[in-house]
């Protein structure tokens, strides 16, 4: 039996170079300069008396931490990120499940770390005095290269931990799709500890691709991007539409665009490719779990401007290598989204990763999401999906954003309720103009019941809505009162 590879095994091999791999600022290094120092990082462990094991790490996307990620990977000690941007709170409790003795900390975030290693009776180490080294870094395929956390949209982040074999497949797969090779700039503007953030990075270190990043998205940070000449990155929509809106968008050097997380609207597509001819354009559909799980191709984007907005409401079809099937679907072809591959993290004994999305598959194999599986409202016995509601409603000129929740009815068990943040905040939309908006495009039963104006919606750090934190006010008057439908 061939022996499989590993994460760490690819990275190794496509840095053993003298181009230049790691660009912040003044600091440069080359490829072989970056496993030095990773080398060094897994002696730091060493020092720092951490044991084998997850090891929890307070940290951003900077030289310092992509050489303890290599580090991690290949000295049994696997980097498990965290969000910078977390209260005390919410990282304490993701750190007690982790039982390694030592949090990590860069410079810039101990004073977090130690109110967290305090409430825990834990210590920290601080990232630095990092020093060249020539130890070996080796793994196994079988070993955990990487820990990320879901984004606990409904309760406790929980672990993920990233096989080496599996993750140097998904570094393929992902590098593939994306044409993301030795040549590349890959800049990162994700948090360092969600999928889209060291998740790809991890995918750019082994593609032996020249790697920089943001410690924080803003327009500011997109600029040094365009300043810097990345070829390649990653976003969400609301990104693009602020980069956009600020007439920032254009990135001359920028070759391949990734995006997810939500559809990206035909009005942005079109001012998209107005201030970024060139780009190719991938949205990826995929988890912590695993990802990608289906993508819509560069071609599909160029389609759906020409005359296929349709498309622009998929997430695509399966990547090569990916087998997908929708679990019990109802009447409408609507289920849960099952996938399997060699790239996935989370599988049952058959090897199907349940993601716990609902969606259909359309004759011509594109997937279609109607939202998680615990979002689904019934009304009355009949099966309401936030993001069919989200999306129609989105389309009003009068709406920048909208989130869709159930809420309590005695009489028809539950009910839709939705709350609006106007393009205007001045000017609160005509709620009866959105009630006809809406019904134009979906049943009746769908159409929300009472409207909510609000200036923002409630997410968590990586910029998911919390439908659960959707609240009516205390008296429940809603923008204009509205009949059931």
């Amino acid at each position: 039996m061939t022996r499989r590879s590993t994460w760490l095994a690819a990275v190794m091999a496509s840095n053993d170079h003298a181009r230049p791999a790691v660009s912040f600022g003044l600091t440069q290094w080359t490829g072989r300069e970056l496993l030095a120092r990773a080398a060094g990082a897994a002696d730091w462990l060493d020092r720092s008396g951490i044991p084998p094991g997850p090891v929890p790490a307070v940290v951003s996307c900077s030289p310092d931490s992509l050489a303890l990620t290599v580090a991690g990977a290949g000295s049994g000690r696997p980097i498990a990120p965290l969000g910078v941007r977390m209260t005390e709170r919410e990282l304490a409790a993701v750190v007690s499940s982790i039982s390694c003795p030592v949090l990590v900390s860069e410079p810039e975030h101990r004073e977090l770390a130690y109110a967290v290693a305090r409430r825990l009776g834990r210590r920290i180490a601080v990232l630095e005095g990092i020093r060249p080294s020539e130890r070996t870094l080796d793994a196994d395929p079988d070993d955990v290269a990487i820990v990320l956390h879901t984004s606990g949209t409904t309760g406790l982040p929980k672990p993920v931990p990233m096989v080496q074999w599996r993750l140097a497949e998904r570094a393929r797969v992902l590098s593939t799709l994306s044409r993301l090779g030795p040549d590349a700039f890959y800049g990162g503007s994700a948090p360092f500890h969600h999928i889209a953030g060291l998740g790809n990075v991890a995918v750019a270190l082994a593609a032996g691709a020249r790697i920089t990043g943001l410690p924080r998205f803003t327009v500011e940070g997109w600029c040094r991007l365009r300043a810097d000449g990345i070829t390649h990155t990653s976003v969400v929509p609301a990104m693009l539409e602020m980069v956009l809106a600020a007439g920032e968008g254009a990135i001359p050097s920028l070759r391949t665009l990734v995006y997810g997380g939500a559809p990206i609207r035909p009005e942005t597509l079109r001012l998209l490719y107005q201030q970024l001819p060139g780009v190719r354009l991938l949205n990826i559909f995929g988890q912590t779990e695993g990802s990608p799980l289906t993508a819509l191709l560069p071609e599909d984007h160029r389609a759906a401007v020409q005359d296929r907005p349709d498309l622009l409401l998929s997430v695509g079809r399966p990547v090569p290598g990916v087998a997908l099937r929708v679990q019990h679907p109802g009447a409408d072809g609507v289920g849960e989204v099952l996938a399997r591959a060699d790239h996935l993290f989370r599988r049952d004994a058959e090897g199907w990763l349940h993601s716990g999305d609902l969606g259909r598959i359309d004759g011509d194999g594109y997937l279609y999401l109607s939202g998680r599986r615990n979002d689904m409202i019934v009304r009355g016995g009949e099966n309401v999906y936030p993001l069919e509601v989200e999306r129609a409603v989105a389309g009003h000129p009068a709406v920048a954003e909208v989130a869709v929740r159930g809420v309590p009815d005695p009489r028809l068990g539950e009910t839709v309720v939705a709350f609006v943040v106007p393009v205007d905040p001045q000017l609160a939309p005509d709620v009866a103009d959105l009630r006809a908006f809406t019904r134009a495009q979906l049943s009746g039963f769908k159409v929300p019941v009472r409207w909510h104006l609000v200036a923002e919606l409630p997410r968590n750090q990586s910029g998911k809505v919390l439908r659960h934190k959707l609240c009516e006010p205390a008296d429940g008057a809603p923008l204009v009162p509205s009949d059931v439908l």
